[in-house]
């Protein structure tokens, strides 16, 4: 069940949040649980077994981590109980995610047959991954107290607003409301409005943009001319951007109207004036948690210049290590790990003097980015890397001037929506009549496209 489907908006959403309401605030936990379960087993049954088992090993780890606890340090039974939580955690999302990777390649290398068992990605297994890995590493550090309900830590893995693609909620950000949170009217009209804003971003924006892509894939892109190749390059990025922007924001909406305040996830990361900037304001839940449980750790900045740069390698290998399961994704991240890393040896400094040039900078870079995350063959990136520098296909662009008819108006509404300017003029008529029929008219033309639209995927799903 995704978001951005009729069932959910006009079965799961009138139900659930019926009973939610009804239920006293004791109930609504128990409520929150059952209802996240459906959501999560309608698309995917057969791997409720796994998230059940990680809310119990954690919640029997938690159980130990504290019980074995002194206050002269870690004990042996201590460290035992987080080191087995931890490498069960990661396991399971090595097992399930990377095994058909490194068979694959250890076959090429070494010329064996070693069969490939094509396992099935769990659907959300790299987020819950990372949201219970948090609980458990922050109750060892000794920052949280541990969870004695196994309803209420069970509650916090399988939240259904975050589940499957996000927000990453650490436990730390949502404890308190776990144990006691209050609905208003308030709440639930702002989550209203964020999660039609969200709707709109993904079926309005993304959808279409998808289309465009998804017709240069069609196409081949050996056939396409450098003006197409571009706008190719402009659709993506704009899918990708309110694609999970729109999940986030409809996730945030969701999470008021429960009572929970989810963390934002973007910041209008394409006004950036550096890939720095960037990166502080895309996916911030992702970057903020690998700052927290990995760069930090290894001792960030604050062991010498050469073991900086080590530990920004780790990070972007691992970035890009964790949004799937190939040496595309790999690349995208070390992309970026050699430009930050150019930007914090000697470009920031130009940039910061020349925002119009760093911005124009930010996009291309950005942009091209997006073609390695999102081509994982390489010979077809290379084509299509190529396709972009094809001066000479310039004269036969009539087909850039064909799919400008179709989709001009959408990507050019894209771009203008990336920026804050949209979002400052609707605060001042929110609370108003205008922003009211706004919200109306986005919803009516958002489930008209539901009810008419084949292509409705959600990007980050498969990761």
């Amino acid at each position: 069940m995704v978001f951005s489907s009729l069932l959910f908006l006009f079965w799961f959403i009138p139900i659930f949040f019926g009973v939610y309401y009804i239920c006293p605030g004791k109930f609504r936990n128990a409520v929150l649980f059952i209802g996240s379960i459906v959501f999560y087993a309608w698309g995917e049954p057969s791997y409720l077994i796994l998230i059940f088992i990680s809310i119990l090993v954690n919640y029997a780890a938690g159980l130990l981590i504290a019980r074995f606890r002194t206050s002269g340090g870690h004990t042996f039974s201590e460290k035992a109980a987080f080191v087995s939580a931890i490498v069960f955690d990661f396991g399971m999302l090595f097992v399930f995610k990377y095994t058909g990777f490194f068979v694959e390649n250890i076959n090429a290398i070494f010329n064996t047959d070693i069969p490939d068992p094509k396992l099935t990605l769990p659907l959300g297994i790299s987020f819950y991954t990372f949201q219970i890995a948090s609980y458990v590493i922050d109750l060892y550090r000794g920052r949280i107290r541990e969870e004695r309900d196994p309803l209420t830590l069970g509650t916090y893995l399988v939240m259904f607003p975050q589940l499957i693609a996000g927000p990453i909620v650490v436990y730390s950000q949502v404890s308190e409301e776990l144990h006691d949170r209050r609905v208003s009217i308030e709440k639930i009209s702002d989550g209203i409005t964020i999660f039609i804003m969200g709707l709109a971003s993904k079926v309005l924006i993304a959808n279409t943009a998808g289309q465009l892509w998804s017709d240069l894939e069609g196409i081949g892109y050996d056939r396409i001319s450098m003006p197409l190749a571009w706008l190719g390059v402009l659709a993506f990025t704009l899918q990708i951007y309110f694609d999970f922007n729109g999940y986030s924001l409809m996730a945030i909406g969701l999470g008021k109207m429960l009572g929970f305040n989810i963390p934002q996830n973007f910041d209008h990361p394409y006004i950036s004036r550096s890939l720095t900037e960037f990166w502080r304001r895309w996916h911030m839940t992702l970057s903020g948690w690998f700052r927290d449980y990995v760069y930090i750790p290894l001792g960030g900045n604050r062991k010498g210049k050469a073991r900086t740069y080590v530990n920004l390698f780790v990070v972007w290998f691992l970035t890009g290590f964790w949004h799937g399961a190939g040496w595309n994704f790999i690349c995208w991240g070390l992309f970026f790990f050699v430009l930050l890393s150019v930007e914090k040896s000697f470009l920031g400094k130009p940039l910061e003097k020349h925002p119009h040039i760093a911005r124009v900078y930010a996009l291309i870079l950005i942009g091209l980015s997006w073609m390695i995350f999102a081509i994982t063959d390489f010979s077809q990136l290379g084509v299509y890397a190529l396709r972009l520098l094809s001066f000479g296909s310039i004269s036969g662009c009539s087909d850039v001037i064909y799919y400008l008819r179709n989709y001009g108006v959408v990507l050019a509404l894209g771009c203008l929506f990336s920026t804050p300017l949209p979002g400052r003029l609707f605060a001042k008529i929110r609370q108003k009549a205008a922003g009211y029929a706004v919200l109306l008219v986005l919803l009516f033309v958002s489930i008209c496209y539901l009810a008419d639209e084949a292509y409705n995927p959600f990007l980050y799903f498969r990761f």
